[in-house]
């Protein structure tokens, strides 16, 4: 009997309890009992802290409005699992995704005879994308880094077409290291001999000079996004900019995603746009469009206007400071109720007090069905320690919060995706949104 969609979930969450393992031994060692599916792959592979999968979303979109067939890999999920693996925007279905599930469990399976390691989750699930998109035949996959660089598991791409470093800030510093140099050098791992390298606007000089050093060593060409744009435009409709670079003047260029943050990651689109149409067909008409029809759910959306509710990720001390200027921007006639839902492994105490300076009332929460939530116990204590409210369960809690805004306030909802994918979903059934 064919494996169903159900038993390829239930294998492909089984290898959670191998851990994270960082290195590509594993990974190397599974793709080649498969066959190599990613060699061939054009591959256009993204890293950073902060604004990897949005970057990802605009440079996926702008090669899908040039007419190729574009593969797209990013994590997490923010509903349903297929999410991860999408060709033109369309998740992996079902059928498609349980076959190739059975394949890559028939690959393992021969590694454990042959005395080979199990793989991870995640590498079980990068070479689910690899051979889907290989099955596809795809024109190019915009392939989101798991976590780090240099030892993730989608680091096997030996010859990217375009690599690109969005903005690196403190995140994972357990595993990645506790500076700004050693998460950097984590990052730039993903330079290959003689790629271009497209660097996005930093906060910290550090990054830059590791990353310049590294392109040195690699001999691989630096192009670092200048800081030159003017935003005309800036509501809830969203946001027009000019920019200028120094290949070219871009004028009106309009994205749907909300935030002057949105506007840095579109600027690494542009850049990948002058990088990739020295060699493919690839029109001006084709990123004015991209920006434009970019859609990236649960980053500052506005899921409902009465009373306003927005799920935004905020998922790290550099995604609440931006959450919390855009609350500036876009919500600063609104009383904001702020549902907060954070993973233990995260810069808790800086987060909460973030959204406290914004928020009239705080409404602290668990992040569901994830091993790094707080325990209740735990999370009561944080709760009591910074004088916010505690409900359990986040359906509660946003029901809770709903209760407490009137018709012109605003309910947000963050601190984790896992948090926000999950409320996304309820919502949806509770207010038939969407």
């Amino acid at each position: 009997m064919p494996m169903t969609y159900e038993q390829a979930l239930d294998f492909i969450h089984s290898t959670y309890k191998f851990g994270t393992k960082l290195g590509l031994h594993n990974i190397t060692k599974l793709l080649e009992f498969m066959g190599n599916p990613q060699k061939g792959l054009k591959v256009i592979h993204v890293a950073g802290t902060n604004g990897k999968g949005s970057t990802c979303a605009f440079i996926n979109q702008m090669l899908i409005e040039a007419g190729f067939k574009v593969g797209l890999y990013t994590s997490p999920f923010l509903e349903s699992f297929n999410e991860r693996i999408k060709l033109n925007n369309q998740p992996i279905d079902n059928q498609e995704l349980a076959s190739i599930a059975e394949f890559v469990k028939e690959r393992i399976e021969e590694m454990l005879r042959q005395g080979f390691s199990h793989p991870t989750e995640f590498e079980v699930v990068t070479a689910i994308g690899f051979e889907f998109f290989k099955r596809k035949n795809v024109d190019f996959v915009v392939l989101e880094v798991g976590l780090g660089g240099r030892f993730d598991a989608t680091n096997v791409v030996e010859n990217p077409e375009l690599c690109v470093i969005t903005s690196i800030g403190f995140d994972h510093m357990d595993i990645l290291g506790s500076t700004i140099d050693e998460i950097a050098f984590e990052k730039a791992g993903i330079i290959k001999q003689n790629t271009k390298v497209i660097l996005a606007l930093q906060r910290y000089k550090e990054a830059k000079v590791v990353i310049s050093k590294v392109c040195k060593e690699q001999n691989a060409q630096l192009i670092e996004v200048e800081r030159n744009y003017h935003v005309l435009k800036n509501t809830l409709e969203g946001i027009v900019f000019d920019c200028v670079t120094p290949k070219g003047i871009y004028k009106n260029l309009e994205i749907k995603l909300l935030g002057t943050h949105q506007v840095e990651n579109a600027l690494n689109c542009v850049y990948a746009y002058e990088c990739l149409k020295e060699k493919y067909d690839i029109k001006a008409e084709a990123l004015v469009k991209g920006l434009l029809n970019t859609r990236w759910n649960g980053r500052f959306e506005v899921l409902k206007n009465t009373p306003m509710i927005v799920l935004d990720g905020a998922h790290n001390v550099e995604g609440m400071k931006v959450l919390v200027g855009n609350c500036k921007i876009y919500l600063n006639d609104k009383k904001i109720v702020a549902v907060v839902g954070i993973l233990k492994d995260k810069e808790y105490e800086k987060m909460i007090l973030l959204i406290k300076s914004v928020a009239q009332r705080v409404i602290f929460t668990l992040v569901p069905s994830q091993k790094r939530a707080f325990s209740e116990k735990e999370a009561l204590e944080i709760s009591n320690k910074f004088g916010v409210e505690f409900v359990p369960d986040f359906k509660e809690a946003i029901k809770y919060a709903l209760g407490l805004c009137d018709k012109d306030g605003a309910v947000i909802i963050c601190g984790s995706l896992y948090l926000v994918g999950a409320a996304r979903g309820f919502l949806k059934r509770m207010l038939s949104v969407l």
